[in-house]
């Protein structure tokens, strides 16, 4: 019973509203620039238009001034919360900036169509998985109006920064009677069970600022911090030897994303700084402890304070994602499983997230089963001529509509 009606929330997918909904989305420019004004504010207002003119709710919650999350519920006819599931859909409205808007093909805010494909910023990050989210409700709603749970959708705002539309969402108790989220990041419609975590380390050598000409006279937190690079390039290899390789994650890395001297003000040609600045980027994968890590990164450091008078070095890890794990037998992968063949045509493809996503904070703040699927290619975020596929987009709105009724309806015998 439960197939049947699956296959008929899939067929009801409309794919021309999927289409046009994700250019629609495209085309309001919600990159965060305070400076300009620019936040999610106008795209989740027309998110909002969308869900109420589907005959349903949706609510606005401000994370930040012109920063406002939406949940949106819809349930079957005979939900009971103390007997029935929730499924959660997962998407975010901010997209990164488009840079240099002469190196695109296509306008990044056009959503222009050229070939198979619809480009612009934000298509499949993640435009596109919000799209296809929003149209396999409104197919599951109109082809199975009794079944027995709960769709949530969480559309929240600053994914690409910190997150805190995914933790604001949570503290508002929002997450808590999730019982499984698929989160609609662009993953090529596969399957993902892991993803890697993420630490985000500032690192500030601090020695004894003196003139160009007269180096012994100072401390030079410029030669501390390169012999500091050098021995984290040699622990990240010494880790990657320890840990192997994930089959679905790769290696874990830690990587120098930014080195400043000094950290602020103007630099001089002949002036040696007082400190210098270094931001570390760790990614992390099942099996890694991050407090671990984080002290053996400060044993390094306490090792060259030592070797150097009057030098210290300071570590602060401000953001700490850890990886995540869903076990392959949870009902919610079991679902995707189920529908995957029927909806897409092959057997199930399984992949790994290479960055953290806001699903992290859900499954560790809230022990959420969750399973990372959507469309798009997983390299094409934040680069020129981002673009999704338009067949792999209603794929995956079918495979959403499809997966919600077999996940959330009664089990076959």
């Amino acid at each position: 019973m439960t197939s049947s009606i699956a296959q008929r929330a899939a067929a009801a997918v409309d794919e021309e509203r999927v289409i046009s909904l994700t250019q629609e989305l495209v085309r309001i420019r919600s990159v965060y620039e305070p400076e300009r004004g620019g936040n999610e504010r106008e795209v989740v207002s027309h998110l909002a238009e969308v869900l109420s003119a589907m005959g349903l709710n949706p609510i606005l919650e401000e994370v930040a001034p012109g920063r406002p999350n939406l949940i949106c519920d819809w349930q079957g006819a005979h939900f009971d919360a103390r007997l029935h599931k929730t499924l959660m859909f997962e998407g975010h409205t901010d997209v990164v900036t488009e840079g240099d808007s002469s190196k695109w093909h296509h306008p990044p805010f056009e959503a222009i169509i050229a070939g198979d494909s619809l480009f612009g910023r934000g298509s499949a990050d993640m435009k596109g998985g919000v799209a296809a989210a929003l149209c396999a409700l409104e197919a599951v709603k109109k082809t199975a109006p009794d079944l027995p749970g709960r769709i949530r959708l969480g559309i929240v705002v600053n994914e690409e920064g910190m997150m805190t539309g995914i933790k604001h969402f949570i503290s508002r108790g929002w997450a808590d009677d999730v019982s499984g989220a698929i989160i609609c990041e662009p993953e090529e419609n596969e399957i993902c069970l892991q993803q890697k975590g993420a630490m985000r380390i500032n690192v500030l050598v601090t020695g004894v600022m003196s003139h160009g000409a007269m180096p012994y006279a100072g401390v030079n937190p410029i030669t501390a911090l390169s012999e500091l690079i050098r021995q984290v390039a040699r622990w990240q290899q010494s880790e990657q030897e320890r840990s192997g390789e994930h089959p679905f994650l790769g290696f874990p890395w830690i990587t120098p994303t930014i080195v400043k001297a000094p950290p602020a003000g103007e630099a001089q040609h002949n002036v040696m700084p007082a400190q210098a600045y270094m931001a570390l980027d760790v990614r992390t994968i099942p099996g890694q402890e991050h407090s671990t890590i984080l002290a053996d990164l400060t044993k390094i450091a306490e090792g060259l304070e030592k070797r150097t008078p009057q030098l210290t070095i300071s570590l602060d890890c401000f953001e700490s994602r850890p990886w995540t794990e869903t076990p392959p037998d949870d009902p919610l992968v079991r679902a995707i499983e189920h529908v995957y063949p029927t909806v897409l045509g092959s057997s199930p493809r399984y992949g790994g997230v290479p960055g953290a996503t806001d699903g992290t904070f859900l499954h560790a703040s809230s022990g959420i089963p969750i399973v990372t699927l959507g469309p798009g290619d997983r390299t094409i975020p934040h680069q020129c001529d981002e673009y999704v596929r338009i067949p792999q987009l209603i794929q995956a709105s079918r495979l959403y509509a499809a997966a919600a009724v077999t996940y959330l309806g009664p089990q076959e015998k």
